[in-house]
């Protein structure tokens, strides 16, 4: 059978979905010809699609070597680093498929994904999500008029747009918020793409609350949907995690446009008004690097309660093993070089203890050799990795009794998953970076009393976890602080959901009342 016919015969079987046998038709045609593009390429969109992220890499990077310039290669190529846990380079071929002519994909990607760059920094992030948003997005009509009647006597109309409404561990802040709503003062309206069904575990209705499901609904139809139940405020809860309703919010659907949640950068959109966060993660200084007004919740802003089955807390296991292990449950891709530097530097400094990984990406064999790799290119043994791959979520909770201090990511720290370990009794070791998705972590920490796992730098964060592992005293500390973990939550900020929705409606009040913002 001639090449062309090999390869067909290849595409046919990707198209159906037999991607294994996909693949050997691919590898045939490569051992015909070793140096033909298209059949490396499409080998690596299988992979790709089979999760191993690993093999995909491989033959994205041949094909680069065939065809340099191939602008699909270089963001294939990017698309895997990044799962991988390499931002830097992801980024840097981004912008190589950006120059060689690709547009939307790879532009779209950069600005998703540079708040996790460990090069970048605000302006980058600034002007990388501006860009984006000035050649992709509708621009705001500056004369755009709503009607709106005197706030006096009447009830304000809020409403909250996500796609996540149903992901209940992910949106605990949110229901916390909406389920303390005081439904006298405020009308709410939940704009959602999945249906109220799926919210019941988490979402205590009031009979004013209005549910709309947007999940068919275009974007076009979906801000005439808003626009037409006339809010006084719109509170977008997606930010670039659903990139493609960005655009809903880019119509300007209501008078006000707030981010909160899930915005944790610039949004470098105009159509935006505020950006709420909070003391820790947005210093006043760099206020300039957003295209929002930043307002400011007492506490921390990703304050939580949790309102579904989870695993009890248990000892940590040093206690039988006489070992410290460390751990991370984070996304692969927030397991960047410099993160694996830190953990490897103190892995090296201390003896016997381990780092326990579970993740999606490591469900795949060849991307957990590509990680115990990256170690062992620093020293580190692969026996002191335990790597694991995803579960569902009441049993990826409970591996939380596998480790004794979590160990933070950086630049992307975690926000669900520095929250669920601490539930759990576990700790996080983090300090504060130079952006909002740095300093997510040591917010959650100081609004759980929970300072001493907040170092002051990198530095710090290293010194600190290896004093943890020497320390006679770790054991018995960390077990106390594990067994009262969650009663003392209750007593913290972290957990005053009470407050935290006062304090939110009091934004919200002076927001629209146009008052001033100090």
């Amino acid at each position: 059978m001639a090449l062309s016919e090999i390869f067909q015969k290849a595409k046919d079987l990707h198209n159906l979905g037999k991607l294994d046998e996909a693949i050997a038709a691919y590898q045939e045609v490569i051992r015909l010809d070793e140096h033909f593009h298209p059949a490396w390429f499409a080998q690596g969109c299988a992979w790709e699609k089979k999760q191993d992220d690993a093999s995909a890499l491989i033959c994205f990077q041949k094909a680069l070597s065939v065809a340099p310039n191939h602008g699909a290669s270089h963001h294939n190529l990017a698309r895997a680093l990044h799962r991988l846990g390499f931002a830097d380079e992801a980024i840097e071929h981004f912008h190589t498929a950006l120059g060689l002519g690709k547009s939307f994909l790879p532009r779209t990607s950069i600005a998703t994904l540079i708040p996790g760059s460990p090069k970048a920094d605000n302006r980058t992030i600034l002007e990388a999500r501006r860009s984006w948003a000035e050649i992709h997005l509708p621009p705001v009509d500056p004369h755009k008029k709503f009607e709106r009647a005197p706030h006096e006597g009447r009830r304000l109309r809020v409403g909250y747009l996500s796609s996540f409404f149903q992901s209940r561990n992910w949106m605990k802040p949110v229901w916390a918020l909406i389920n303390h709503h005081n439904r006298e003062c405020f009308e709410i309206h939940i704009f959602s793409d999945a249906p109220e069904t799926a919210c019941r575990d988490c979402y205590r209705k009031h009979p004013t609350d209005l549910f709309h499901d947007i999940t068919n609904l275009s974007n076009r139809a979906a801000a005439e949907r808003i626009e037409e139940c006339k809010l006084d405020l719109l509170v977008d809860l997606n930010g670039y995690s659903r990139i493609d309703r960005l655009a809903v919010v880019a119509q300007k659907p209501a008078p006000i446009i707030v981010g909160w949640f899930n915005l944790y950068a610039t949004s470098g959109m105009l159509c935006y008004d505020y950006l709420i966060g909070d003391n820790e993660v947005i210093p006043p200084e760099e206020e300039g690097f957003y295209t929002e007004t930043i307002l400011r919740i007492p506490g921390c802003y990703l304050t939580f309660e949790v309102l579904y089955p989870v695993p009890d807390v248990v000892d940590p296991p040093m206690l039988l093993s006489g070992s410290l292990t460390f751990g991370c449950l984070a996304s692969q891709y927030k397991i960047t070089e410099p993160v694996v530097d830190a953990w490897s530097r103190i892995l090296l400094s201390t003896e016997d203890t381990r780092l326990f990984l579970k993740n999606a990406t490591l469900g795949c064999e060849s991307n957990r050799e590509l990680q115990a790799r990256r170690f062992e290119a620093r020293g580190v043994a692969r026996n002191r990795i335990v790597m694991e791959g995803p579960a569902e979520h009441f049993d990826y909770l409970a591996a939380y009794r596998r480790m004794d201090i979590a160990l933070d990511t950086f630049p992307y720290n975690g926000g669900t998953t520095t929250s669920e370990p601490i539930w759990q009794g576990v700790p996080v070791l983090t300090f504060p970076g130079n952006r909002w998705a740095a300093r997510q972590s040591t917010s959650i920490n100081k609004a759980a009393g929970l300072d001493k796992f907040v170092a002051h730098d990198l530095d710090d964060y290293i010194a600190r976890a290896v004093a943890w592992a020497h320390s006679a005293e770790t054991p018995n500390l960390l077990a106390n602080l594990r067994r009262g973990m969650r009663g003392r939550l209750a007593g913290y900020p972290l957990c005053d959901t009470a407050s935290f929705a006062k304090n939110m409606e009091q934004l919200y009040k002076t927001i629209a009342n146009n008052a001033s913002i100090k």
